[in-house]
């Protein structure tokens, strides 16, 4: 069933205008890093429209039901500017997962290269030819820089525009050893199979540093993801606790508490309630055991990026804990708050 048309065109707006050329720029070069096939205006269409609705809807939704007035609006811009990082994270997250993926097959890749050079074939023609279909979308760049090539551009540049397609350390350093050798002569060969083995061998050393880092990403992991909720759970039904002692002090001494002979000692009931504390406790749970999974990725891995995908795990897991440890001790203390 065909859609049916509107009386009127809405107006296409193209939001790659409302930012300046260089922060164009930066976002395209984020994209291709990304390895999106996303023109900025798309990217910014998705980031800038949302934003605003979630602004208006929020301003109104958080107005009505909490009647905070101006800051409704403060709250409502938080959780926009919040999905606008959440784009942006999400960005350095395809780009770290992308550089990772080139990385583990990089070493294979050289090694063909150079197996494919020995045989006497030209470097631009051995390149094309290792790009296996394994490879995934380094084969693809592999071949759009062998079009470049084959098309009247000089095999440096496309060397240089394709290792400008990853950020990748690895890469850029066996690219531009590449082009060295390519400039001043060399044993083209030798040259690349050395490159594989120094990359694999980097690798190894890197994967041994991690595992003798094991025992701090424990500990960051059991003190976000364990001990946190744990304490705010205690600490909430201690509060509630006393709440309910107070309550029934207070309803036995409708007159108030005599002092106890100096005016500053007279007892008095804590200022918090047992509401803002738990509130408090979800936005300090949430905080601590996101830090944690971005923490633990960078011991581990060396990239903080990388801990975004345990981010959802962590913190559902720290409430999960907080609501359990609350209700056993809150089970366990039930009579306590009638007395």
């Amino acid at each position: 069933m065909a859609m049916p048309k509107l009386p009127f065109s809405l107006p296409e707006i193209n939001f790659e205008r409302l930012i300046s050329r260089g922060l164009a720029r930066l976002l395209s070069r984020e994209l291709d890093l990304a390895g999106m096939e996303m023109s900025v205006n798309t990217l910014l269409e998705i980031a800038i429209i949302p934003f605003f609705a979630i602004f208006i809807i929020g301003s109104i939704v958080i107005y009505a039901v909490f009647s905070l007035g101006v800051l409704s609006g403060i709250a409502a811009l938080a959780f926009g500017a919040l999905y606008v990082a959440f784009i942006y994270l999400y960005l350095e997250f395809l780009i770290d997962a992308r550089k990772t993926k080139l990385e583990n097959v990089l070493p294979d890749y050289f090694q063909i290269v150079s197996a494919n050079l020995r045989s006497g074939i030209s470097l631009e023609r051995a390149m094309l030819l290792a790009a296996r279909p394994e490879f995934g979308f380094l084969s693809d760049d592999v071949k759009e820089m062998s079009r470049r090539v084959f098309g009247g551009q000089t095999l440096e540049s496309s060397l240089q525009e394709f290792a400008a397609r990853y950020r990748s350390y690895q890469l850029k350093h066996g690219i531009r050893m590449i082009t060295e050798a390519l400039r001043y002569g060399g044993a083209m060969a030798d040259l690349i199979a050395q490159l594989s083995r120094d990359i694999r061998s980097q690798q190894l050393i890197q994967k041994e540093v991690a595992g003798q880092l094991m025992m701090y990403s424990i500990f960051v992991a059991f003190a976000g993801l364990i001990a946190a909720p744990v304490l705010y759970g205690l600490t909430s039904q201690m509060i509630v606790i006393t709440d309910g002692v107070w309550n029934g002090i207070l309803q036995a001494n409708p007159n108030g508490l005599p002092s106890t002979g100096v005016a500053f000692l007279k007892p008095s009931p804590p200022k918090i309630t047992p509401a803002e504390y738990r509130d408090f406790s979800y936005a300090a749970i949430l905080v601590i055991t996101g830090f944690a999974s971005l923490i633990m990725s960078a011991i581990s891995t060396g990239s903080a990026v990388k801990g975004l995908k345990y981010l959802p795990v962590f913190m559902a897991v720290g409430i999960i804990i907080y609501f359990i440890v609350g209700n056993v001790i809150g089970a366990m203390f039930a009579g306590i708050g009638s007395v």
